[in-house]
């Protein structure tokens, strides 16, 4: 009898990268357990040990299937490593006392959508605020309802943000176990790396984030997405598919841009395997699956409270946050002085995701694969480029890597005008998707290359100490063309500080004026940092969205 086939080595190597990247945030797990959590404390050294027999075995057993049972080990080790951490760190943070809230009201028979709740919030805590370019802050929930509705049964757990980070990081534990059981047996340690590997997902689920959720019921539908409806029938997979693509638009809003892609491509392969009209009726079959679990989850706020529930599912793409992230806006917010076009990068956002749609469709034989990561390069250009938006999508990433490969779109439809079929058609190919991507090229330059609309100067300081300061007297330039009203703050690092107030001088500065206004910290003092440490003034406005920054000089009084 021959010996049975060793594994192959990259296989060993996946599973010993999976568990090593359980060794990422652990320690300061058993640092918080060991002095009052003894049994997590013992918990985490008994995974340690997990880690380590696991990294040794990954090496030397010598047969396929026994390498696969230390995939499973070192899944299960960091299932039990993300218990332990949640069962440390709970409270969560904004998304997850607002879903709390939510859950409590909704439990108490009161409208969720709309409803400020000003007394959750303190940063001080670790809860974070959402400033807005009107000068305020944002204090309603703004997601679809699914996880509140998950967290509602769930408030019996704890205090602050305990419910909703118990069903985040619940669904991050369930999609990392159904994609294990779903990826092919030398890639299953792949899901157990993506989703609960590196210390980064878990603490997603620690905060409590609606997308976590999103996330989970995802990645069923995107592992072997093209398969979707194959020979005209979707079977219980594929209606199971279009269901979970249904709930997860009802919990977050990122699969709002990624379902056109999905669909784009379904219809694509679909149509390359049994024509134009019957591909049309499979997508229509998804999409009405997908609706019909959308409409359900979403009924009973539809019917009590249905224009807050509207205003409330599309708050993120309408409440005016200030500029944040780390992507194109970072131009203006740190390397220029602000711009007076900043509604441009919303714009060049939206041409980009419309671009890379319409480049999709086009191009799905190549791009098919990468259905999956093209809807979120659109944020590079939004306002808000944070790169959550992608880490908390990237098993998705690797869930469609692996069972939706080049080879599923060969066949694809791919729509050809007479223009992209000739006997140029590399250069006309080329040119096209080059055109259909240059209006959102074009608006982030446009965003980009804007002036600040205002400059400040400080004239005068009060202090209550040598380097406490009470009060800033500024004189305010706005050399723009439109008379603008400005609400403004310090910052000290890469966030943003509370707004501070004005307490004196004209709230609106006309059009090509100047004005003295005074300014009082928002919590009665300002510390002065470090001489080293650079002070920026800030000022945005709402209409039109523009940002004005200047470096100011405030150094303790001899």
């Amino acid at each position: 009898m021959s010996a049975p086939e060793p594994p192959a080595q990259w296989h060993r190597v996946l599973t010993l990268l999976a568990d090593i990247s359980l060794f990422i945030g652990v320690r300061s797990v058993w640092t918080q357990a060991a002095s009052h959590r003894l049994v997590v404390a013992a918990v985490v050294c008994l995974c340690y040990a997990s880690i380590l027999v696991c990294g040794v075995l990954a090496l030397v057993v010598r047969r396929a299937r026994s390498l696969a049972r230390i995939d499973l080990a070192v899944l299960v080790t960091a299932v039990l490593l993300t218990l332990s951490a949640w069962s440390v760190f709970h409270s969560g943070g904004d998304e997850a006392v607002l879903t709390t809230q939510a859950a409590r009201e909704l439990v108490a028979g009161h409208p969720i959508y709309g409803q400020p709740w000003p007394w959750l919030f303190h940063p001080n805590h670790g809860v974070a605020l959402t400033p807005t370019v009107t000068g305020g802050y944002d204090y309603t929930y703004g997601y679809p309802p699914l996880e509140t509705l998950l967290t509602a049964p769930l408030l019996w757990i704890g205090h602050g943000g305990a419910p909703a980070t118990a069903v985040a990081t619940a669904a991050l534990i369930a999609a990392a176990v159904l994609m294990w059981r779903l990826l092919p047996v030398p890639w299953r340690s792949a899901a157990t790396l993506a989703c609960l590997g590196l210390g980064l997902l878990p603490t997603y689920g620690r905060q409590g984030y609606p997308a976590v959720l999103a996330m989970a019921l995802l990645v069923p539908v995107v592992i072997c997405w093209p398969r979707i409806g194959r020979g005209g029938r979707l079977g219980p997979a594929g209606i199971a598919q279009a269901a979970c693509l249904g709930a997860a638009c009802a919990a977050q809003q990122l699969p709002w841009f990624l379902t056109p892609f999905l669909l784009a491509g379904i219809y694509a392969v679909r149509r390359g395997e049994l024509g134009a009209r019957q591909a049309a009726l499979v997508l229509l079959r998804v999409v009405g699956i997908a609706v019909t679990v959308w409409l359900l989850i979403n009924t009973y706020f539809i019917v009590h409270e249905p224009r807050t529930w509207l205003a409330g599912i599309a708050l993120p793409l309408t409440q005016g946050a200030v500029v944040h992230g780390q992507g194109l806006v970072d131009i203006s917010l740190y390397f220029t002085n602000g711009s007076d076009r900043l509604d441009w990068y919303s714009h060049a956002s939206i041409l980009l995701a419309a671009g890379l749609l319409a480049v999709f469709v086009l191009f799905v034989r190549r791009l098919g694969p990468a259905a999956t990561v093209l809807p979120w390069c659109a944020f590079y250009l939004a306002t808000r480029s944070q790169d959550g938006y992608y880490l908390m999508m990237t098993p998705l990433w690797l869930a469609s890597a692996v069972t939706a490969p080049i080879t599923e779109f060969r066949d694809a439809w791919q729509p050809r005008p007479r223009l992209l079929s000739g006997p140029h058609r590399r250069p006309a190919r080329v040119a096209a998707a080059v055109l259909l991507l240059t209006p959102a090229l074009a608006g982030a330059a446009v965003a980009a290359t804007g002036e600040p609309p205002m400059t400040m100067k400080i004239t005068g300081v009060r202090r209550a100490a040598s380097t406490v300061v009470t009060r800033l007297t500024v004189q305010v330039t706005n050399s723009s063309g439109t008379a603008l009203t400005p609400h403004y703050t310090l910052t000290t690092g890469q966030g943003m500080s509370k707004y501070w107030s004005q307490v004196g001088g004209p709230a609106t500065l006309a059009a090509h004026s100047t004005a003295t206004i005074e300014l009082r910290p928002p919590d009665g003092t300002f510390t002065l940092p470090h001489k080293r440490v650079r002070i920026r003034m800030r000022a945005f406005t709402a209409t039109p969205q523009t940002l004005s920054s200047s470096d100011i000089k405030l150094q303790p009084r001899n």
